[in-house]
């Protein structure tokens, strides 16, 4: 059943409900890093509810590598901006499945216009990233790296 989920930019507001949703996946972003991710444009969020009603909730989250990180050897995608690296993506356990994390995926995709979304993710999620149609390589045991060329 796929579901219909608004996908937008996260807020400052959107930090702890985003956190929640990655560290529920087990994954290992620490909440610094998230927190310099939303105040660059570098986090998108899914959401149910509505703001307005206070009734709004974070139901998936995606992380990007930003071009500028301090004290750290850039990325092919931090040299080029049209190349950006996925360095999360999550959805609530309750919510998998619904086509949130393809929301979140194209979503990013299209605001940031980039022309490859590259990402390294456990084994285990792979389907997910083939069925988005990123071109995946085993690193090691337990670990794919994957590629998704985008048709501009």
């Amino acid at each position: 059943m796929r579901e219909d989920v608004p996908v937008r930019r996260a807020t400052p507001d959107d930090h702890v409900p985003a956190m929640r949703v990655l560290e529920g996946a087990l994954l290992e972003v620490d909440a610094a890093t998230v927190r310099e991710r939303i105040e660059r444009g570098a986090v998108w969020v899914a959401v149910v509810g509505e703001r307005e009603d206070s009734s709004e909730r974070v139901v998936g989250a995606l992380l990007l590598d930003t071009p500028d990180r301090e004290g750290v050897a850039p990325r092919p995608e931090e040299v080029r901006p049209d190349r950006r690296h996925v360095e999360a993506v999550a959805v609530t356990h309750q919510r998998r499945g619904r086509g949130i994390g393809r929301a979140l995926v194209e979503g990013c995709v299209e605001e940031t216009g980039c022309d490859r979304l590259t990402a390294e993710f456990r084994a285990e999620v792979e389907p997910f990233y083939e069925a988005l149609g990123f071109d995946v390589d085993e690193l090691d045991e337990g670990r794919r790296w994957g590629e998704l060329r985008v048709g501009r």
